[in-house]
């Protein structure tokens, strides 16, 4: 096999590969639409080109007098924006400092947050919920987001960490002779060239609150307070585990504030920013 058939392989072997990862994730997305347009409530009788679509389901989602799907929504946004914020912020201090200081402790730290990323935030359901009752956070958003920026703090803060030591601490050196501070070396320098890591933090930190049932199943106890998953679940399982159809419309809507997000911040997820950052 000579190096131009070689080449086409490669390629062909490539598109294939990619051809089914397609299949394998576009699939259950096109399925679940197709759900959520099918009449009636059975999900069995759902296909992805269903006989006779129907948008009733995505309108009872915000007519019906049971659903509080807005007001879900408007909490799910909400715990999502302001624990993608505190996350990055936090997270992004914790990992400056891990990586540009050397401090007692800190070696310590880094092994604990390595421990702390095995451990999932639902094998401590019982502690947290203890803790949340003491401080009187139960069925309040605030203890959601605590637990959110808490759970995302120890990985989030070793790959940051791993980010900005690519970043040649040179350019700290330059700054400081030039009479910057800590926080404007940080802030000005540090942060901009840093942009793909915060979007990934940002991107993981805001698909959290959408994604988990447990924790807050767990914290919030009314249906005002609930976030979408839990307000999906209940809405679902009060009408005897039949609506699915209008679970697959509600679930639909629910990639829509992502997706949004991550076509934002699309053009961050690349690599090599400091490329070019030092003269000569």
């Amino acid at each position: 096999m000579n190096k131009k058939q070689s080449k086409i392989v490669r390629i062909t072997a490539s598109y294939f590969i990619i051809a089914v990862m397609a299949v394998v994730i576009i699939y259950p997305l096109v399925w679940v639409f197709g759900a959520s347009l099918t009449p009636g409530t059975s999900i069995s009788s759902s296909s992805i080109i269903p006989d006779n679509p129907t948008w009733s389901h995505y309108k009872e989602l915000f007519n019906s007098e049971e659903s509080l799907y807005l007001t879900w929504y408007w909490n799910t946004i909400k715990v999502s924006i302001l624990s993608m914020l505190a996350s990055v912020i936090t997270i992004s201090l914790m990992a400056y400092s891990f990586s540009r200081y050397q401090f007692v402790g800190r070696k310590n730290g880094l092994v604990t947050f390595l421990i702390l990323q095995m451990i999932p935030n639902f094998a401590a359901l019982i502690a947290i919920f203890v803790l949340a009752n003491v401080t009187g956070l139960i069925n309040t958003h605030l203890g959601l987001i605590l637990i959110y920026i808490g759970g995302a703090i120890p990985m989030n803060t070793w790959l940051m960490k791993g980010y900005l030591e690519t970043i040649p601490k040179e350019l700290d050196e330059s700054a400081r002779m030039d009479g910057a501070g800590h926080f404007r070396i940080f802030w000005q320098i540090i942060m901009p060239l840093a942009k793909p890591m915060i979007a990934v933090v940002a991107v993981f930190s805001f698909i959290t609150p959408f994604t988990d049932f447990i924790l807050a199943k767990v914290l919030l106890r009314q249906p005002e307070q609930y976030t979408l998953a839990v307000g999906l679940y209940e809405l679902v399982s009060r009408q005897y585990g039949s609506e699915f159809t209008l679970f697959a419309a509600g679930s639909i809507l629910i990639a829509v504030p992502i997706a949004i997000l991550f076509l934002s911040l699309q053009k961050y997820f690349v690599s090599g920013l400091t490329a070019g950052g030092i003269k000569g």
